[in-house]
Protein backbone atom coordinates (compact mmCIF):
# COMPACT_ATOMS: atom_id res chain seq x y z
CA UNK A 1 0.00 0.00 0.00
CA UNK A 2 1.23 3.49 -0.88
CA UNK A 3 0.06 6.32 1.36
CA UNK A 4 0.94 9.84 2.39
CA UNK A 5 3.29 10.03 5.37
CA UNK A 6 1.43 11.58 8.29
CA UNK A 7 2.71 14.83 9.80
CA UNK A 8 3.41 13.16 13.15
CA UNK A 9 5.41 10.31 11.58
CA UNK A 10 9.19 10.37 11.35
CA UNK A 11 10.70 10.70 7.88
CA UNK A 12 12.11 7.37 6.62
CA UNK A 13 15.55 8.97 6.41
CA UNK A 14 17.32 5.63 5.84
CA UNK A 15 15.40 5.25 2.56
CA UNK A 16 15.56 8.91 1.55
CA UNK A 17 19.35 8.85 1.90
CA UNK A 18 19.53 5.93 -0.55
CA UNK A 19 18.41 8.27 -3.32
CA UNK A 20 20.06 11.46 -2.08
CA UNK A 21 23.16 11.35 0.15
CA UNK A 22 22.66 14.91 1.46
CA UNK A 23 20.57 14.90 4.64
CA UNK A 24 20.56 18.71 4.54
CA UNK A 25 18.97 18.76 1.05
CA UNK A 26 16.55 15.93 1.90
CA UNK A 27 15.29 17.78 4.97
CA UNK A 28 14.95 21.01 2.97
CA UNK A 29 12.81 19.60 0.16
CA UNK A 30 10.77 17.25 2.34
CA UNK A 31 9.75 20.29 4.41
CA UNK A 32 8.30 21.86 1.23
CA UNK A 33 6.90 18.72 -0.38
CA UNK A 34 4.63 15.79 0.41
CA UNK A 35 6.20 12.45 1.31
CA UNK A 36 4.56 9.17 0.30
CA UNK A 37 5.57 5.76 1.60
CA UNK A 38 5.17 2.20 0.35
CA UNK A 39 4.35 -0.28 3.10
CA UNK A 40 4.68 -4.04 2.94
CA UNK A 41 3.75 -6.10 6.00
CA UNK A 42 3.70 -2.94 8.17
CA UNK A 43 7.27 -1.98 7.14
CA UNK A 44 8.09 1.07 5.04
CA UNK A 45 10.05 -0.27 2.05
CA UNK A 46 9.74 2.63 -0.39
CA UNK A 47 9.36 6.39 -0.52
CA UNK A 48 8.96 9.34 -2.86
CA UNK A 49 8.34 13.06 -2.49
CA UNK A 50 6.13 15.32 -4.62
CA UNK A 51 7.48 18.86 -4.59
CA UNK A 52 5.53 21.77 -6.12
CA UNK A 53 7.97 23.87 -8.16
CA UNK A 54 5.98 26.28 -10.34
CA UNK A 55 2.30 26.93 -10.98
CA UNK A 56 0.78 23.75 -12.43
CA UNK A 57 4.09 21.85 -12.09
CA UNK A 58 5.26 19.31 -9.53
CA UNK A 59 8.59 17.50 -9.31
CA UNK A 60 8.90 13.87 -8.31
CA UNK A 61 11.99 13.75 -6.12
CA UNK A 62 13.77 11.11 -4.12
CA UNK A 63 12.30 7.79 -5.22
CA UNK A 64 13.85 5.00 -3.17
CA UNK A 65 13.16 1.35 -2.44
CA UNK A 66 14.82 -0.67 0.31
CA UNK A 67 17.71 -2.57 -1.27
CA UNK A 68 16.23 -5.92 -0.20
CA UNK A 69 13.22 -5.24 -2.46
CA UNK A 70 15.02 -4.11 -5.62
CA UNK A 71 14.08 -5.74 -8.91
CA UNK A 72 10.51 -6.53 -7.86
CA UNK A 73 8.68 -3.64 -9.56
CA UNK A 74 8.23 -1.49 -6.46
CA UNK A 75 10.05 1.49 -7.99
CA UNK A 76 7.73 1.45 -10.99
CA UNK A 77 4.70 1.30 -8.68
CA UNK A 78 5.99 4.36 -6.82
CA UNK A 79 6.52 6.31 -10.05
CA UNK A 80 3.08 5.40 -11.42
CA UNK A 81 1.47 6.29 -8.09
CA UNK A 82 3.22 9.69 -8.14
CA UNK A 83 1.89 10.37 -11.65
CA UNK A 84 -1.66 9.54 -10.52
CA UNK A 85 -1.31 11.72 -7.41
CA UNK A 86 -0.08 14.64 -9.53
CA UNK A 87 -3.09 14.21 -11.85
CA UNK A 88 -5.49 14.06 -8.87
CA UNK A 89 -3.98 17.31 -7.59
CA UNK A 90 -4.57 18.92 -11.02
CA UNK A 91 -0.96 19.52 -11.97
CA UNK A 92 -0.37 19.96 -15.70
CA UNK A 93 3.27 18.79 -15.70
CA UNK A 94 5.32 16.39 -13.62
CA UNK A 95 9.11 16.62 -13.73
CA UNK A 96 11.87 14.34 -12.55
CA UNK A 97 15.65 14.52 -12.53
CA UNK A 98 18.35 11.91 -12.19
CA UNK A 99 22.11 11.69 -12.38
CA UNK A 100 23.88 11.17 -15.68
CA UNK A 101 24.99 7.68 -14.60
CA UNK A 102 21.54 6.44 -13.50
CA UNK A 103 20.89 4.16 -16.47
CA UNK A 104 18.35 2.02 -14.60
CA UNK A 105 16.45 5.09 -13.44
CA UNK A 106 16.50 6.68 -16.91
CA UNK A 107 15.06 3.50 -18.41
CA UNK A 108 12.35 3.27 -15.72
CA UNK A 109 11.25 6.89 -16.09
CA UNK A 110 11.01 6.60 -19.87
CA UNK A 111 9.04 3.33 -19.60
CA UNK A 112 6.60 5.23 -17.37
CA UNK A 113 6.13 7.93 -20.02
CA UNK A 114 8.65 10.64 -19.12
CA UNK A 115 10.63 12.35 -21.89
CA UNK A 116 14.08 13.90 -21.59
CA UNK A 117 13.98 17.68 -21.84
CA UNK A 118 17.35 19.03 -20.68
CA UNK A 119 20.63 18.49 -18.89
CA UNK A 120 21.62 20.62 -15.90
CA UNK A 121 25.39 20.57 -16.35
CA UNK A 122 27.52 20.25 -13.21
CA UNK A 123 24.41 20.04 -10.96
CA UNK A 124 25.98 17.50 -8.59
CA UNK A 125 29.27 19.39 -8.45
CA UNK A 126 27.42 22.57 -7.44
CA UNK A 127 25.07 21.04 -4.86
CA UNK A 128 27.05 18.25 -3.19
CA UNK A 129 30.25 18.60 -1.20
CA UNK A 130 31.42 15.01 -1.73
CA UNK A 131 31.69 13.30 -5.13
CA UNK A 132 28.95 10.75 -5.87
CA UNK A 133 29.64 7.62 -7.93
CA UNK A 134 27.07 5.32 -9.47
CA UNK A 135 27.73 2.38 -11.78
CA UNK A 136 31.42 3.27 -11.61
CA UNK A 137 30.74 6.73 -13.10
CA UNK A 138 30.95 10.05 -11.27
CA UNK A 139 27.53 11.70 -11.07
CA UNK A 140 28.08 15.20 -12.46
CA UNK A 141 25.08 16.27 -14.55
CA UNK A 142 21.33 16.13 -13.82
CA UNK A 143 19.23 14.68 -16.64
CA UNK A 144 15.81 16.37 -16.53
CA UNK A 145 12.66 14.59 -17.73
CA UNK A 146 9.01 15.60 -17.74
CA UNK A 147 5.52 14.42 -18.61
CA UNK A 148 2.48 16.41 -19.71
CA UNK A 149 -0.46 15.32 -17.54
CA UNK A 150 -3.26 16.97 -19.53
Amino acid sequence: MIRQLLAEEVLPMNLLLLADPSERLVREYTSRGTCYVLEKEENIIGVYVLLPTRPDTVELVNIAVDEGYHGQGWGKQLVLHAIQEAKKQNYRTIEIGTGNSGVTQLALYQKCGFRMVSIDRDFFLRHYEEPIFENGIQVIDMVRLEMDLM
